[in-house]
C-alpha cells in the first residue's frame, strides 16, 4: 500500500473544538471526548474499489487514521463472516438475519480490529511501549499485536478475569498486571500511569484512533450485503465505544456515498447485572447512573461506569432502536441457542446479544421482515467455564460393541 495523503483532524463531540492528531483524547476547551474526522468532500470511493483490496479491515485505510501503510500492524483482523441464518431465524420468526461472526479473529474477538488500528498508530506517533485497561479480550489483542510489532506491552486485567484469557495474554508475552479491582477502577489507574509514563494506552490516550477499528463492523456488514444496509443491528454493549463506532460506520458510508439515505435502528445488549445504559433508557433518562460492583457472568461487558455510555444511549434513541439487558440465565440459553443451531459458540457477550434478539422478536420491537444483524464478538472457549456446568453429560463407554449398544444404541435407533 502506498502512503496514504489524508487529512485527519481531531475534533471535540461536545463543543466541536478541533485540534491536530497528535496523542490527545481529551478536550482543552470542555474535556469532552476528542472523535477522529476525515476530508470527507476529498474522497472518491466507488463500490469497485474493494474487489481487489486486502481481506481484512485495512481495505478501509482511506477512513482509517493511519498515514503511513508501513507502520501497519497486521494480523488479519476483519473480514469476518457474515453468516446467514437459517435455523435461528426460523426458530424466532425471522426472515432475513445474519451473525456478524467475530470469534475467528486473530485472538479470537472484535478487540482485535481497534487494537490493530491502536498499536499502529502508536508505532506512527513513535510510540516505544503499548498498554490497556481491559476486561479480557482486549488484554490479548493488544498482547498479539504488541508482540507482532516488537513492542513490550503493560496490560491490566481485574484478578478475576476468566483463566483462558489471561492465559492467552501470557503467552503472547505480555506484562500482565492482576488488579484487585473493577474495570472502572482499573482505567482510572492506566490514566494515571499514562499521565507518568510516556507510553500509548490504546484505550486511554490513544482511544480517539483505537475506537476507529470498531466501525469496520459497520463497512463490512454493508459490503457484505452488496451494500445495502441492514435494518436494524444488535449490538452487545459495555463502553458504549463499540455501539458508538458501529453507528459512525454506518453514517460515514452515508456520507462518501457508499450506501443510501436510509434508517438503520441500532439496538444496545447489556448483560442485567451490568446495564446503566439500558436502565436510562427504560427511566426515559439521559443520566448513565453507574454500576458499582457489576455482578454478571458476562465478565466482558462488565464496565459499571461506561465511558462512551451517553452517547450510546444517545445514538440508540436517535436511530429508534432499543436498549434491553438478559440475565445470566437468559445468556446461557442464548449461547446455547446460536451454537445449537448456527454451530457458532459465543462467549457471554455474544450470548446477551442473542438473548436479547429473542426479548425484542418476542417484544414485537423487531419486525419479521426486517433484515437483522447481531454482532457475535467473541469465542466461546475464551469463557467457557461460564456454561461447562450446563452442557450435557459425557456418555462414556468401554471399547466393546455391547457397551455401545448398552449404553448409546437405544437413543440411536
Amino acid at each position: 500500500m502506498m502512503k496514504a495523503d489524508k487529512k485527519l483532524m481531531l475534533k471535540c463531540r461536545e463543543c466541536g473544538e478541533e485540534y491536530p492528531p497528535t496523542v490527545n483524547y481529551v478536550c482543552r476547551e470542555c474535556f469532552g471526548p476528542l472523535d477522529v474526522t476525515y476530508d470527507y468532500d476529498s474522497l472518491r470511493l466507488r463500490k469497485d474499489f474493494f474487489s481487489n483490496r486486502p481481506k481484512n479491515l485495512w481495505r478501509y485505510l482511506e477512513l482509517l487514521p493511519i498515514c503511513d501503510p508501513s507502520k501497519i500492524v497486521d494480523l488479519g483482523a476483519g473480514l469476518t463472516p457474515l453468516h446467514k441464518s437459517d435455523r435461528l431465524a426460523k426458530l424466532l420468526g425471522l426472515r432475513d438475519l445474519f451473525l456478524k461472526n467475530d470469534t475467528v479473529n486473530p485472538t479470537f474477538s472484535f478487540k482485535d480490529r481497534p487494537a490493530s488500528v491502536g498499536v499502529s498508530k502508536a508505532i506512527e506517533f513513535g510510540i516505544k511501549t503499548v498498554g490497556c485497561a481491559s476486561t479480557g479480550n482486549l488484554a490479548a489483542a493488544v498482547a498479539a499485536h504488541a508482540a507482532r510489532a516488537g513492542l513490550p506491552s503493560y496490560v491490566f486485567i481485574p484478578a478475576d478475569t476468566e483463566p483462558n484469557k489471561v492465559i492467552q495474554a501470557q503467552l503472547y508475552g505480555a506484562n500482565l498486571v492482576a488488579v484487585d479491582g473493577t474495570y472502572d477502577e482499573i482505567n482510572r489507574l492506566c490514566t494515571q500511569i499514562a499521565e507518568i509514563y510516556s507510553w500509548g494506552f490504546v484505550n486511554i490516550n490513544l482511544r480517539p484512533y483505537y475506537v476507529e477499528g470498531s466501525k469496520t463492523l459497520a463497512y463490512e456488514v454493508c459490503e457484505q450485503l452488496g451494500w445495502e444496509p441492514p435494518d436494524h443491528v444488535i449490538v452487545p454493549t459495555a463502553s458504549g465505544a463499540m455501539l458508538c463506532a458501529i453507528s459512525k460506520g454506518f453514517k460515514e458510508l452515508r456520507r462518501v456515498g457508499l450506501i443510501e439515505e436510509r434508517g438503520i435502528k441500532i439496538s444496545a445488549a447489556q448483560p442485567e447485572g451490568c446495564a446503566p445504559i439500558v436502565s436510562a433508557f427504560r427511566s426515559n433518562s439521559s443520566e448513565i447512573v453507574p454500576v458499582e460492583r457489576p455482578q454478571t457472568i458476562a465478565k466482558s461487558l462488565a464496565i459499571g461506569d461506561p465511558g462512551d455510555g451517553f452517547y450510546a444511549l444517545k445514538e440508540v434513541r436517535e436511530s429508534k432502536g432499543v436498549a434491553e439487558s438478559a440475565t445470566d440465565e437468559e445468556i446461557v440459553n442464548g449461547i446455547k441457542l446460536l451454537a445449537e443451531t448456527e454451530g457458532i459458540f459465543t462467549e457471554p457477550a455474544g450470548g446477551v446479544a442473542v438473548a436479547v434478539l429473542k426479548k425484542l422478536v418476542d417484544q414485537g420491537r423487531i419486525d419479521a421482515d426486517e433484515r437483522v444483524v447481531c454482532y457475535i464478538t467473541g469465542n466461546g472457549l475464551k469463557a467457557s467455564e461460564a456454561v461447562s456446568t450446563f452442557a450435557p453429560r459425557l456418555i462414556r463407554i468401554k471399547p466393546e460393541l455391547s457397551s455401545f449398544l448398552s449404553r448409546v444404541g437405544g437413543m440411536a435407533a
